[in-house]
């Protein structure tokens, strides 16, 4: 995957490896199964680990608009925000934590690990992500697409070429 777009943004290629190498680290330090990357529109960014036994797109969809319910639900409370949530399960559970308001770090984790470590291991993670997106979008606001040129800048040098400007 060298390329993902994410509504008005792309991750290139080594954003992507960058991404990925945090999440494989994740999961060993966790003993967890599968750690993905969801963005909040629901597209699915990264997924390492595990492989997944249920369609991802899916998914994803579902992790945001749970994000985005509980955003709602918090605010009903009195609060801003929920920076994550904890979903139990009798033998499977999930650990999702927001990362940048931009993307959710999903982490699914059986009895072979504890809720207190995945919770510990996921908030170095997801300041480690947080920076690395900001770094980004930070490129991004500055008129750079990617660190080698990201897909769209690719399509505007070309359309570029075609209309002599």
């Amino acid at each position: 995957m060298a390329e993902t777009a994410a509504g008005s943004w792309s991750l290139g290629e080594q954003e992507y490896n960058e991404i990925t190498e945090h999440l494989e680290g994740l999961l060993k330090e966790a003993n967890a199964r599968c750690a993905l990357l969801v963005d909040r529109t629901g597209q699915l960014l990264a997924s390492v680990g595990e492989q997944l036994q249920f369609d991802p797109a899916a998914f994803a969809s579902l992790t945001a608009a749970d994000f985005s319910a509980n955003d709602q639900l918090a605010k009903m409370i009195g609060e801003p925000e929920f920076a994550s949530l904890f979903h139990q399960g009798e033998k499977e559970s999930m650990y999702l934590a927001d990362v940048a308001r931009r993307v959710i770090l999903v982490v699914l984790f059986d009895q072979r690990t504890t809720v207190g470590l995945v919770r510990l291991r996921v908030k170095r993670t997801v300041t480690d992500l947080a920076k690395l997106f900001e770094e980004m979008f930070n490129r991004l606001a500055t008129g750079e697409a990617g660190r080698h040129g990201g897909l769209l800048k690719g399509a505007e040098d070309e359309i570029d070429k075609l209309f002599g400007d």
